[in-house]
């Protein structure tokens, strides 16, 4: 149902940029006039459920995710996330950027379903769809109290995010790490400030996120990094790629993984549109590498990944031994295996032929 008539801003319902969504009644808009969050409109919504199954189809290793959150301030140009804004009658473009739906009871809705008898206990993934430190996070604060609702159950979960602002809740994140298995992932894809710009202008710069790799790792959380997205002529080049596998290893990154950018629907189009505007040069390029395709030719992936495991072996990403408390004694079962160096070539020399 739409439910403009409940929008508590004094602004009328013309000034507010984008559609009005489809959402339960008794939501509530809000528009805050502060750089920030400038352009942004908030749908405060009460979730039934928090704890969302993942399909049995989808090829991750979780089955179980919480989402505080949809829509994302981040504004990444290239979202996977963005079809799914389509379900709430919102477009996956600017509104993905500016309309974001904010669950203001998820830490409550949480704690009562880890507490049902049916609930076994296991693990929880975030920030999976949209960043749950996004921005808005630091106005609304959910993530503490879905933190410490894990913690009380002892329910091991992890964290993917862009969001320097993770920082603010490591002591809880340590205190969970004291009771059950915690982990957390960085999104770092390339060290390029100019490209970070364009293609990510709601996130904090690379130079900050491998600072927060760095402050989660020496606070004994074990945090590793995806490289993702890599973007094709863009960041691919050989150089590009090891000066941002050598950063990642010296942040003390547990392990790196890189991802080639995916362009699924939703994602496609909005990222075309910005090849059309700001790089025009690049349309017919990657119209030949992805065609109708969602994802790169799996011989470009697997150039990829050999150059940056290479890199990584190199440069000793993950070279540390057994997790740790903060206390000092090893957590149980949490022993990773070190990486040793390869003896494939630590650099990418004739491996990126496809470019």
């Amino acid at each position: 149902m739409r439910w403009d008539s409940l929008r508590l801003t004094d602004e009328p319902p013309s000034a507010v940029r984008g559609r009005v969504p489809l959402l339960p009644r008794g939501a509530v808009t809000r528009t805050f006039d502060t750089p920030a969050f400038r352009g942004i409109t908030f749908h405060e919504v009460t979730a039934r459920s928090a704890l969302n199954k993942v399909p049995e189809a989808s090829r991750v290793p979780f089955r179980w995710t919480v989402n505080p959150y949809r829509g994302c301030s981040h504004a990444c140009v290239y979202c996977f996330a963005r079809k799914t804004h389509e379900y709430l009658d919102l477009d996956a473009g600017h509104d993905f950027d500016s309309q974001i739906v904010v669950k203001t009871n998820v830490g409550e809705v949480l704690r009562r379903e880890l507490a049902a008898p049916s609930w076994r206990g296991e693990h929880v993934a975030m920030g999976t769809n949209v960043d749950c430190y996004q921005r808005a996070e630091g106005r609304y604060r959910l993530m503490p109290a879905i933190l410490t609702a894990l913690t009380d159950a002892a329910n091991p979960f992890s964290i993917l995010t862009k969001g320097a602002l993770i920082l603010r809740d490591l002591p809880l994140l340590a205190a969970a790490a004291e009771v059950s298995d915690v982990s957390a992932a960085v999104s770092i894809g390339f060290l390029d400030e100019e490209v970070w710009r364009r293609v990510e202008p709601g996130t904090p710069p690379p130079a900050r996120r491998l600072e927060v790799v760095a402050r989660l790792t020496e606070a004994g959380i074990p945090t590793g990094v995806l490289m993702a997205p890599v973007l094709p002529f863009l960041t691919d080049s050989e150089e590009q790629l090891e000066a941002t596998v050598a950063a990642v290893a010296a942040a003390g990154a547990r392990y790196l993984t890189p991802i080639v950018l995916h362009l699924r629907p939703g994602a496609r189009e909005w990222w075309q549109a910005w090849l059309r505007r700001e790089r025009p040069d690049l349309v017919d390029r990657y119209e030949a590498l992805y065609g109708n395709r969602s994802y790169a030719p799996a011989a470009y992936t697997a150039q990829i990944a050999a150059c940056v495991r290479g890199l990584a072996a190199r440069y000793g990403v993950g070279r540390s031994g057994a997790v740790r408390r903060r206390n000092g004694s090893p957590r149980p079962g949490a022993t990773r295996a070190v990486r040793r160096p390869q003896p494939s070539p630590g650099s990418c020399e004739g491996q990126l032929s496809l470019l």
